[in-house]
């Protein structure tokens, strides 16, 4: 009995942490999706307009959030984790001897990172000048303030990511509860004045806006897609909450408050056209505006964490996966593996974020650039969780065909819409993803070609060990591990050390890292010992992508299936290859070349990422030309 208290104690404190991160972007999007919509658009906010907008945001989170993420793609779990690099995973295990095909769902996978990483950027950008912009009516001589609030906020934001996720959810929660609690009673007002509101809940009055506006309702698409930002970010966070706390969240008080906010500035408008201008900021009683704007930025401030917590999972499954140079990772729980902290990334986003507010200055002009790197993932995403759905589910092709048309017309359609602004600012997060899908795809292929060099320039290992037996070296006491990508040929930290020190170790040990698409290696995977007689091991160790590869830790484990290490009496060996590009060699461009050398130089070296101790390590240079 105590054990089901307790974990129905840690759901709910997941719920209520998944409240103050995965749903703080989609929970601010009342601030701006309806003045977007049916104001920047320039569409009149007549009463038919007015329905049919609400209709579509009605279905639109029913359709794409509860029905397709919250029921469809969160089943995708792998092994816990989600977001669009883990789903990729999944699927390319799916397509197991067939390299074209995990080609073609590589670059989905990744193209869909890379908007993400743009989204990553808009969305701070633009939860917090719709926030603060609640100035103009509460006070319009402060318009000037605006900006520099916003900078203070978004400096704030990024300043506390370093606590980590658990402590930010449990310090943000109380917020974002009494958020969604205020956007529920604002509309509830304005619901029971003007009950035919809820005519909107009808799907013909979204049927209707269209044969009545045409063009118009199609471009309106692209207002109503802001009401959808957060959705990705909602899958990316399930490695930090679990997606029963997530849906528990959702259908039980996020969607709720949502849709009655929603509705409430509808009713609203049917009754005041004028006040489209902001239409939540005049749901607001006048006495009580200074406060909501206060509350207000403190939930965009909020609203940006599913995104940043999202862009650090993504990141270390990139590295993991071989998409990203290696970085620092900070874990900041001790109770979830999920919950990261990572500086670059961090700093990244920051800088990128403030240059976004600054440059763009107001959530009208942002709202232009907003949508488009969403709706990208978006499609993305749906393509990959169909893979999955066929190839590991065994769903019948009935089946994924209809799911498929149902969920990708959507997806098309509000990408299409999105495309159309393209030109007022919906290129800056494209042109975001087209960098970070050039540096994510110019890094694993020049870990391809520097991995191929190597074993082509290598000495076969077999050999080369009947050749010791026979002229023997003199050995020392020890064991010696070095770090190579094969385990057929000789590593030259090896070589290096016995044509300089004409030594070798007693055991000498080849060690390869391998990292599966997975999150979590199984027992009985992360070790194969291989004896190659006359001292000399292969040793294969396998990590999880979501796992930390912690070398010295793993070794430990080795002697229960017979190959001990004392790590005083250990020393380690490895190869910093120095990256030469060279126009004369196959493989990529040049300017590709000179990116992957520049990119290699400023990664986390090898022996921090696999967290070896230095007092233990001795590394050899060797230049490798690609």
């Amino acid at each position: 009995m105590q054990t089901n208290e307790t974990r129905r104690h840690s759901l709910a404190a997941l719920a209520a942490g998944a409240v103050g991160v995965v749903f703080g972007d989609i929970g601010t999007s009342p601030l701006y999706a309806m003045k977007e919509t049916l104001g920047t658009h320039g569409m009149q906010p007549a009463p038919d307009a007015v329905l049919g907008v609400l209709s579509l945001i009605f279905w639109a989170l029913i359709m794409v959030v509860s029905l397709k993420y919250v029921t469809f793609v969160m089943r995708a779990d792998n092994k816990g984790e989600g977001g669009i690099m883990a789903l990729m995973a999944l699927a390319q295990r799916s397509m197991v001897g067939s390299p074209r095909a995990r080609w073609v769902l590589a670059a989905i996978g990744i193209f869909g990172a890379s908007l993400f990483y743009g989204d990553g950027v808009i969305t701070p950008a633009m939860s917090v000048l719709s926030a603060v912009e609640g100035l103009e009516i509460a006070a319009p001589g402060l318009d000037a303030y605006i900006i520099p609030i916003c900078v203070v906020i978004i400096l704030v934001l990024f300043g506390i990511q370093r606590h980590g996720t658990h402590l930010v959810g449990r310090a943000f929660a109380p917020v974002m509860i009494i958020w969604f609690i205020v956007l529920a009673v604002l509309g509830a007002r304005q619901i029971m004045a003007h009950p035919q509101v809820l005519y909107a809940l009808n799907p013909m009055y979204a049927v209707e806006f269209f044969q009545t506006h045409g063009r118009g309702a199609f471009i309106a698409l692209g207002g109503v897609v802001l009401a959808l930002t957060g959705a990705e970010a909602l899958y990316a966070d399930m490695g930090h909450f679990g997606k029963r706390s997530i849906r528990l969240s959702w259908f039980f008080f996020v969607l709720p408050a949502l849709l009655i906010n929603y509705f409430g500035q509808g009713a609203l408008l049917l009754h005041d056209q004028t006040a489209i201008e902001n239409p939540f900021y005049r749901l607001v009683p006048e006495s009580l505006l200074y406060p909501m704007v206060v509350l207000s930025s403190m939930a965009a401030l909020i609203a940006s964490q599913a995104v940043i917590s999202g862009a650090f999972s993504m990141t270390r499954e990139a590295m993991q996966l071989g998409y990203s140079p290696r970085m620092a990772i900070k874990h900041t729980s001790h109770q979830m593996s999920g919950q990261i902290f990572l500086p670059w990334i961090n700093r990244l986003l920051l800088v990128l974020v403030l240059l976004a507010v600054v440059g763009f200055r107001s959530s009208n002009n942002l709202g232009a650039a907003y949508g488009i790197a969403v709706t990208g993932t978006m499609t993305m995403t749906t393509m990959l969780a169909l893979v999955v759905a066929r190839k590991r589910w065994n769903w019948g092709w009935p089946a994924v065909i209809a799911t498929g048309v149902i969920f990708l017309i959507v997806d098309f359609a509000f990408f299409g819409a999105n495309a159309l602004k393209i030109a007022h600012g919906g290129w800056f997060p494209l042109v975001l993803g087209v960098v970070i899908f050039t540096m994510m795809t110019t890094w694993r292929r020049g870990r391809d070609l520097v991995v191929r060099e190597i074993k082509q320039s290598g000495l076969a290992l077999a050999p080369f060990i009947e050749n010791i037996a026979e002229h023997p070296p003199l050995r020392v006491p020890g064991t010696a591990v070095f770090l190579t990508a094969n385990q057929n040929s000789v590593p030259h930290a090896m070589l290096h050390n016995l044509k300089h020190n004409k030594v070798l170790h007693e055991r000498n040990v080849m060690l390869t890292v391998d990292v599966l698409e997975t999150p979590v290696a199984d027992n009985d995977e992360r070790v194969d010992i291989v004896d190659m007689g006359g001292g000399f091991y292969g040793l294969q160790l396998r990590f999880g992508f979501a796992e930390d590869p912690n070398i010295p830790l793993a070794l430990q484990r080795c002697s229960a299936k017979g190959l001990g290490f004392d790590l005083m009496d250990t020393t380690f060996f490895l190869s910093r290859e120095t990256i030469v590009a060279d126009v004369r060699r196959p493989g990529m461009a040049l300017w590709r070349d000179k990116l992957f050398a520049f990119m290699a130089r400023n990664a986390l070296p090898a022996t921090a990422f696999f967290q070896i101790p230095g007092n233990r390590l001795i590394e050899l240079g060797a230049q490798v030309e690609i």
